[in-house]
């Protein structure tokens, strides 16, 4: 991400410790049903939900020159800081996209919700100008020609009803992305069972993909995406409106250069 214009918590959320960090919170929820289960060692399972290791993503890095492959690279990392019992059940039924698609999940949930806290400020700033200003004339343009007076209230109005419009976008698209996967390879559930997927995600404070094949359904992606486009445009919309009315012939509004 560009520093100058990201937000230190977004960036945050963006630095590979924290990626790692959620994939090893994915790998501990994954042990802890499979041991109330009983399907794995519970005196292995506990040393691994015991330890805290590092991520270290120099030694997960210089694993993955080795194996081109950055999962096996993160669960060598994490395998060489465990007991050898704890090591026999780390990952244990999982496939690679098992980790990574609901550690993604969790990340983007927390990318969202930073977003509607954002959105939310920003929406009441829209509604504290359009009331500042539901007095103050200013000239109506229609296709940038002159137009019929109007209030300078009626512009922050009109963005404040489509950044409503944003924050309930956002909210459904939180709840499509709020799903993960645990059903293996190829998404038959071989080797951990609905129920048992059911237990962990639900720890994570997901749902399970409603049919997942290797991974969970990219059709969910688009749409947030499509919803970020859609914030984007609206965003522009304003700049570029309040741009033209700072230009030098216009001059209608001014703000503060920083």
């Amino acid at each position: 991400m560009i520093d100058r214009y990201a937000r230190k918590e977004m960036s945050a959320l963006f630095e590979p410790e924290h990626r790692l960090k959620l994939w090893l919170d994915v790998e501990k929820a994954a042990t802890r049903a499979l041991m109330e289960k009983g399907a794995i060692d519970d005196a292995a399972a506990r040393i691994f939900l015991d330890s805290t290791p590092v991520i270290n993503t120099r030694r997960m890095a210089e694993i993955e020159e080795e194996t081109r492959h950055d999962v096996i690279a993160f669960l060598t990392m994490v395998s060489e800081q465990l007991p050898s019992p704890a090591r026999a059940i780390l990952h244990f039924g999982m496939t690679s996209q098992d980790l990574v698609d609901t550690a993604q999940s969790l990340f983007l949930l927390e990318a969202i919700d930073l977003l509607s806290r954002g959105l939310d400020r920003f929406s009441g700033i829209l509604r504290t100008q359009a009331l500042k200003h539901r007095n103050t004339l200013t000239v109506g343009r229609s296709h940038g020609v002159h137009g019929e007076p109007i209030v300078f209230g009626v512009k922050f109005l009109a963005w404040f009803a489509e950044f409503r419009r944003h924050e309930e976008r956002l909210r459904h698209v939180r709840e499509t992305m709020r799903v993960g996967k645990m059903s293996g390879a190829m998404g038959t559930a071989v080797h951990i069972d609905p129920s048992t997927e059911e237990v962990i995600l639900f720890s994570l404070g997901l749902k399970p993909e409603e049919m997942a094949t290797q991974v969970v359904s990219r059709d969910r992606h688009a749409e947030l995406v499509s919803t970020l486009a859609l914030i984007g445009a609206s965003l522009e919309k304003i700049a570029v409106e309040i741009r033209h009315l700072q230009r030098t012939e216009v001059r209608e509004v001014e703000e503060p250069f920083s």
